[in-house]
Parts: structure tokens; sequence; C-alpha cells
């Protein structure tokens, strides 16, 4: 069977492959709706497509699926955890999709990630204060160059159409509008592994409220994280994992401390081992990988333009 164009950036789709992508999501998305079943009231949960490591073609086909896939809709919500590999697909894909930071997050790459990906709707990984500083840097760079180049098309326009010269602005800053803003979330290390990054619990208010305090063009959205294997492993939605219990009561905490409603907070916890519970304890959003791509590739063997074939001429 050939592959399919897809007009917006010359890359063609292998439709096999594209048919088993959309059948997997529609199958996660299945059993999301089932465990939200008693959420009534309650916004939908999102659904992050975990693509580490996977091709740029993949999730162009789950993001503008082929034309005979014509009753599934277009997935938004993907999710990286290497700054280079996002940054590069980010260059490649439509800026339609919202870019989700879900790795280890180095102090030494805030900065580029948040000013040079405009579609990057959220990190998700965010425990120091030094970290949450350099990405509101990083987005406020960001929307200045936008600011400037808006500012320069204008005035362009302006002088052939009124052979006027621009005037100049005041220099006053100008608020910053929220959807503006980057998202984050703050992670918190429920289950105290050495090996897990994240705040430690009784230290997630502070953070948080000090993130709110000197950070302008960042919005915190609520808390993450990834708890114990052993706790994941054995989750189901019948049983409650500690972990995901311990970040609902942080929660509360940083809300109460905060003077925040708990809703305004949300909870970001699991995967796709344990997604079910984590939603029958009230998570938010969930992140699942391999249950929709299969299994991941070692990292030296991945390649972001595997099957890409870009259009000549």
């Amino acid at each position: 069977m050939e592959s399919y164009d897809n007009d917006d950036q010359g890359m063609r789709v292998n439709p096999q492959r594209a048919a088993q992508l959309l059948e997997n999501l529609h199958g996660v998305k299945q059993r999301v709706q089932a465990a939200s079943g008693s959420r009534a009231g309650r916004k939908p949960v999102r659904l992050i497509a975990v693509s580490k490591l996977k091709p740029a073609t993949d999730i162009l086909a789950l993001h503008h699926p082929p034309p005979s896939a014509s009753n599934a809709d277009p997935h938004s919500h993907f999710g990286e955890n290497y700054a280079q590999e996002l940054t590069e697909k980010a260059s490649l894909l439509p800026r339609t999709i919202k870019w989700h930071f879900i790795g280890a997050l180095q102090s030494n790459k805030c900065k580029s990630l948040a000013q040079s990906i405009p579609n990057l709707y959220c990190v998700s990984s965010v425990d120091t204060l030094k970290k949450a500083s350099l990405l509101s840097e990083g987005r406020r760079l960001l929307l200045s160059s936008q600011k400037t180049a808006d500012q320069q098309s204008h005035a362009t326009k302006e002088q052939q159409h009124e052979n006027q010269p621009t005037s100049s602005t005041n220099g006053a800053e100008e608020p910053i509008a929220e959807d503006a803003k980057l998202n984050i979330l703050v992670q918190v290390n429920t289950s105290g592994e050495d090996s897990k990054s994240g705040v430690a619990p009784s230290d997630a208010a502070n953070l948080v409220r000090e993130i709110r305090a000197s950070c302008p063009h960042l919005r915190v959205r609520g808390l993450m994280t990834i708890g114990a294997i052993a706790r994941s492993q054995a989750t189901t939605p019948e049983t409650e994992n500690e972990d995901f219990m311990a970040l609902r009561e942080v929660r509360d905490t940083v809300a109460r401390e905060l003077g925040l409603q708990a809703g305004e907070l949300e909870l970001s916890m699991g995967m796709s081992g344990d997604f079910e519970g984590a939603i029958a304890l009230g998570s938010d959003e969930v992140r699942v990988g391999t249950t929709i791509f299969g299994e991941r590739p070692p990292k030296k063997d991945a390649k972001v333009k595997e099957d890409v074939e870009v259009e000549k001429g």
C-alpha cells in the first residue's frame, strides 16, 4: 500500500502504520472515557501521547489522519522527554501541535526550550525556582521577538498603504495575556526515591508560591508526579496508588496555603500501566506512550526523520 502525502509538511506517511496508530489511540481514548465515567461536571481528562524516540511521521499520522480515516479526530497533545528531540520535531511538524516537555529538565536547556518552540504548551517537570525563572525568561524573549516582528510587519504595511512614517511606542510594558504564558507543572517526588526528580511534598507550596510571585511569563497549571514503579505495577482501576493519593493531598495543601480552589491546580499522574487508577483518583492529565506507539527503539537507534520523505520540486 502506498504512502499518503501530507500537504502541510510535504511528508509521506505509511497508511498501514497510520491505521494501527489510530486504532491504538482510539482504544486508549475509550479507556480514558470509561475511567472518567464518575467525573460528572468535570472537564475531560487530557491525554498526552508520549512520542519520544518515535519518528515525526507517527505524530503526523495522529495529528493529520489520512483521508481514509474520516471518523478520526486530530490529536493535538504530544509529549517528549528529550529537549533536542523535541526541538527537532517541533521544527518539522505543524504549529497546531501542543507540545509537552515531560522529561528530566536540565537548567541549561530551559531558556532555549521556552524561547525556540512557540507551540510549547507545557513543561511538566519543574522542580526548582531556578529552572522556572529560566523558562520564564525564555518565554519573555519569545514573546518579545514575536511582538517586534508583528510591529515591523504592521509598520511596513502602513507605510506601503499610507506612505507615512510609523509611530513609536512609549515603551510601557503591556500586561501579559494568560494564553501567552507558558504552562508549567511542578513535579513532586511523592515516593521519596532518590532516583526520582521532584520537590519534596512539604516544599511544594513554597515553590508554587515563589514561581507565581517571580515568574510572570509562566502559568502554574498544577502538580505532576511519577510514582514508584512497584506501586504503578500494582495499580488497577479498583486499587488506590499511594503516590497518586499523596499528590492529591499535596495539591489540596498547596491550594489551601495559597488561598486557591483545589480545582485551580490540575493533577498530572498516570501512564500506560496505571492511568485508569490515576483517573479514578482525580487525575486531570495522563501520559500514554507504548500503548499507542508500541515499544520504543534504543535511543541510539531512534530517528526523528525515519520514513519521512520530503517532496522536492
